[in-house]
């Protein structure tokens, strides 16, 4: 599977119809298809199509055809994301009619050839499950515990200072795992 870090897009001309499709991280997607109604009043469709792994490692997509004649959208949009085994991704394609009718094959095409066209300009990232771990540990351990945090590439969502040091991570397994067998060599750490 594969995902995306930052927003991307791209323009395609059919018979004077502009379909411009935006690839995007399903986080952002929601606030993303708000500026785009926005920025573009007289855009006639929003055709949007999205997956992303929910809390129990579910995979969930849905799609929108947004006015266009049922399954000549959406649908095609979803598969192409499907196709390229994106997860965590959405992307939302804006339509101005040309004036020329594209018929049912004409905008499955359409809409599938600027999705495809997005993805292939897009830097697609491999995905790996991640887990969220907390550590607790003494204010002096900072500095080795945030080297070591910075030479794996974890992520650290939060930080707490009370008595101790407590902070969220979040990696794959195997390297939290090799996180945690390198600092205990060096200092006690108790994670839940």
């Amino acid at each position: 599977m594969f995902y995306i870090k930052e927003e991307y897009n791209s323009t395609l001309e059919v018979k004077q119809s502009k379909f411009i499709a935006h690839l995007l991280p399903f986080d952002i997607y929601q606030k993303r298809l708000d500026e785009l109604k926005l920025q573009h009043p007289k855009a006639r469709h929003f055709v949007t199509a999205y997956r992303y792994k929910n809390e129990y490692n579910q995979i969930v997509e849905a799609s929108s055809d947004d006015g266009e004649p049922k399954g000549t959208s959406g649908k095609p949009s979803l598969m192409v994301l499907s196709g390229h085994n994106l997860i965590n991704t959405a992307v939302i394609v804006v339509r101005y009619f040309g004036g020329t009718k594209l018929g049912t094959g004409g905008l499955v095409r359409a809409y599938s050839d600027a999705v495809n066209q997005v993805i292939n300009n897009a830097k697609l990232l491999e995905y790996k499950d991640e887990k969220t771990i907390e550590i607790s540990f003494n204010y002096n351990d900072i500095r080795i515990i945030d080297y070591e945090l910075e030479k794996l590439d974890i992520n650290i969502i939060d930080k707490n200072f009370s008595s101790n040091v407590i902070y969220k991570l979040k990696a794959p397994q195997e390297i939290l795992d090799n996180f945690l067998s390198s600092l205990n060599c060096i200092t006690h750490i108790p994670h839940r």
